[in-house]
């Protein structure tokens, strides 16, 4: 029996849609992020419990550290972007975290400039404050140990290719590196939205873009870009078109970034035989209703979709482009220090 909600829902549910097609459906996927990163702290008495735990959040992340502040007795506050709607906020509020939401604004880097340096000014005005650096501490890859042993366990033993929403790199980048140190052969491939700065598509812009989480206009140090096989960029559009055909092909339930992930999934399974292609789920499509679900009769059909492949990043090109990662740039860095790393033992 689990002993906080937050238990029951951290770990996915493995749905096979097809005999090389695995769906890792989560409620809300960053749920184990957060629990193992505060379990951790807790642990090495970085924080102690009363501690207020504060980061910048889009959305599930939010919920996530809400919950796990809950389960562990620690008072959590949010700075959120303009797209945390009225049910985030009243379970934040129920939950007893606190909430600062910025303003409307429809440029993604000012969004999340405001909220970063909100997250600065708090620091400041309160020293006892502990910031969660979801973008940039690597102990957000812990907690993703579970789920990489879960999938371990319930794939059978083979070549995967996991696809899934960079975002800020901890649930892709920790699934690859536990699952290669278990000996499993995986390809990652990484979902971007327009625009994003982490695989230099900046110079590239989609008017309706609504799923900022999946990609940044401020460079996350947790994504380790040598993790990555390949990267799709994909628009709101096919993300939108994606999502509908995931619940009318399956009955799964998921928002815009498992739209693209499943979109993307398809593609990848058409390249090669022998794979099981697995894509990540993070949370249900309940937020996304009005936005991508509601004018479902006049979406397409994802089965004439497909990407326009790119040598370099000064081809991705709206609605669908899609690059292997070692021709988009030779010059990158890992971007987190060895120190800053998880824990030992546990990556």
């Amino acid at each position: 029996m689990h002993e906080h909600y937050a238990d029951a829902i951290a770990d996915p549910d493995c749905i096979r849609l097809a005999p090389d097609l695995v769906c890792l459906r989560f409620e809300v996927m960053k749920v184990r992020s957060a629990l193992g990163a505060v379990r951790h702290l807790l642990d090495t008495g970085a924080v102690r419990p009363g501690d207020t735990l504060v980061d910048s959040s889009s959305g599930i992340y939010a919920l996530a550290l809400a919950l796990a502040c809950h389960r562990y007795g620690m008072r959590c506050h949010i700075v959120g972007s303009s797209t945390v709607d009225e049910t985030l906020r009243v379970q934040l509020e129920v939950l007893g975290a606190t909430l600062e939401q910025m303003p409307p604004s429809d440029d993604l880097m000012l969004d999340q400039n405001r909220r970063v340096e909100r997250v600065g000014r708090l620091l400041l005005e309160n020293p006892g404050f502990h910031w969660m650096r979801q973008y940039h501490d690597a102990i957000h890859y812990v907690g993703y140990r579970e789920v990489a042993e879960q999938l371990d366990r319930e794939v059978p033993t083979g070549p995967l290719t996991i696809v899934s929403g960079v975002g800020t790199g901890s649930s892709t980048g920790a699934l690859g590196c536990y699952l290669r140190a278990a000996g499993r052969d995986v390809e990652l491939v990484g979902i971007q939205p327009f625009g994003s700065v982490t695989f230099n598509a900046e110079h590239t812009a989609d008017p309706d873009m609504i799923i900022a989480g999946i990609g940044s206009s401020i460079e996350f140090r947790n994504v380790r870009h040598e993790l990555y096989d390949r990267i799709h960029w994909v628009s709101f559009e096919y993300a939108r078109a994606g999502a509908v055909a995931l619940l009318r092909d399956s009955g799964v339930f998921a928002g815009l970034s498992a739209g693209a992930a499943y979109l993307a999934a398809g593609w990848e399974g058409g390249r090669t035989a022998g794979r099981t292609v697995v894509f990540l789920a993070p949370d249900t499509g309940h937020r996304y209703v009005r936005a991508a679900f509601a004018a479902h009769a006049h979406v397409p059909g994802i089965a004439d979709l497909s990407p326009h492949e790119v040598a370099d990043s000064d081809g991705i090109a709206l609605p669908w482009s899609v690059a292997d990662r070692k021709a988009l740039s030779a010059s990158w860095r890992d971007p987190v220090p060895v120190a800053a790393r998880a824990p030992s033992g546990s990556l």
